[in-house]
């Protein structure tokens, strides 16, 4: 059964994988993406006030986007989201570091202009392999309606 706005409840909390960052991958995201010092090197790492190489907030969020796409979106009625909000690096992600990605719904409404449809209101937390919050984000997604005529 493919996952719909229906599936969600507010107040639900969905456990989902892991990521664990590699040297090489912390290192390859931000010469491509956030080259600065305290990502691409060792060195750069040890000269801030990080203390050594952490990964780029931004390739933390690219990381937990993959697992949400994988465990909840994949087989699902969604239609893609009209934005994040209040992002969150709240802990440096450093080498080794496995994270977790756990999302809580926060609300849902149907779409008054596009009542097929529905905006999901959640809040991703992802946490490292030490129960340490590192990130936030809150996001809102589109998902379709599996029964739309029910919604009058």
């Amino acid at each position: 059964m493919t996952f719909s706005y229906e599936d969600f409840k507010v107040g639900d909390v969905a456990e989902l994988s892991s990521h664990t960052f590699s040297k090489d991958e912390i290192i390859e995201f931000a010469g491509r993406y956030d080259p600065q010092p305290f990502h691409l090197s060792e060195a750069g790492g040890e000269a801030s006030p990080f203390g050594g190489l952490v990964a780029s907030g931004w390739n933390t969020c690219s990381a937990m986007m993959g697992i949400l796409v994988r465990d909840m979106l994949a087989d699902s009625t969604s239609r893609g989201s009209p934005g994040l909000d209040n992002i969150r690096w709240l802990r440096p992600v450093r080498v080794n570091d496995s994270v977790r990605l756990t999302v809580r719904v926060l609300s849902k409404r149907v779409s008054a202009s596009k009542p097929d449809r529905g905006i999901v209101g959640t809040r991703w937390e992802a946490y490292n392999q030490n129960g340490e919050l590192v990130l936030t984000v809150d996001s809102s997604a589109i998902f379709g309606l599996r029964h739309p005529e029910n919604t009058q």
